[in-house]
């Protein structure tokens, strides 16, 4: 057969196997927008902004993600990021779908979406755009002998403000250095939180305690920032607050938030308002205090 028949035939038929061809790509390999059931990501970052109880709330988080993942088919991938990192992230233009974060984070409020819930220290305009999932408290601990006292501070929270309204008046210190100094006796005093509480179980110590109620900003938030991944992102939220986490929140040392009616500020606050209210506690000006703290 010659050259040129073979060429004629080829041609002929070419047209019909590169049709052949597309219909079984198309058969064998469908669309990646008609694939069922694909998987969700969901990128959900932790801040810590303040000394929790024991253990990682980073953990907390996964543990709950993923035992709902396996029942919706999402998948939650938890990262944990400093206040400071998370900021830099923020401002590369960088956003997770949703955020675990407590008080002096206010990098993502202006990506924060109203959520179906209503808590004043999370409250912007009128609308929730954060709320509580757990919370510490602070304590006042007490033993035998000196009067003097000795003010915990670990992180962005304000225990000075705690102290104005508990009427207790002591020097502010770094949380370590706090809880050794009422270990060793030089102070009779101690303002802390449940961190410290911990520390005491962990040393099988019995410690006089006492409740303040007056204030509170030791609360870990959620927000959720995709449009998108709204619907995924609030069942997680759900989830953390279903009976069955809030009962594991003793493995982090950590609270259950319930109908507790105290003062806090809102998450939101930058780090110039968190000082403001901090030069205010320490003056003793608590009309200012009152003035921007609200009331859960």
């Amino acid at each position: 057969m010659s050259h040129a028949k073979v060429f004629r035939i080829f041609s002929a038929i070419l047209p019909f196997a590169l049709i052949g061809a597309v219909l079984i790509a198309t058969l064998c390999f469908p669309a990646e927008e008609e694939t069922p059931n694909k998987t969700c990501v969901v990128r959900v970052w932790n801040i810590d902004t303040f000394e929790g109880g024991k253990g990682s709330r980073t953990s907390f988080l996964r543990s709950v993600g993923n035992g709902l993942g396996k029942q919706n088919g999402v998948y939650y991938l938890v990262t944990s990021y400093t206040k400071e990192g998370a900021e830099a992230a923020i401002k590369a233009g960088e956003l997770p779908d949703c955020i675990s974060f407590g008080v002096g984070f206010s990098a993502a409020a202006e990506f924060s979406l109203p959520l179906p819930y209503r808590f004043a220290g999370g409250e912007v305009g009128g609308e929730c755009l954060a709320y509580p999932w757990c919370r510490g408290e602070y304590i006042l601990f007490r033993r035998e002998g000196k009067t003097d006292a000795a003010i915990s501070v670990g992180g962005n929270n304000l225990p000075c403000v705690a102290a104005a309204y508990a009427g207790v008046g002591g020097a502010e210190m770094d949380s370590a250095a706090a809880y050794a100094g009422f270990l060793d006796g030089k102070y009779g005093v101690l303002l802390g939180t449940q961190r410290d509480r911990c520390r005491f179980a962990a040393r099988g110590m019995q410690v006089e305690e006492e409740k303040l109620e007056g204030y509170c900003d030791l609360y870990q938030y959620f927000s959720v920032l995709s449009a998108e991944k709204k619907e995924a992102c609030l069942a997680l939220l759900n989830a953390l607050l279903s009976e069955e986490n809030r009962a594991r929140l003793s493995e982090l040392g950590m609270s259950a938030v319930g109908e507790e009616h105290t003062r806090t500020p809102c998450v939101f606050s930058d780090g110039d308002a968190l000082s403001a209210l901090a030069r205010a506690a320490r003056a003793g000006d608590t009309n200012y205090l009152e003035k921007f703290l609200k009331t859960t």
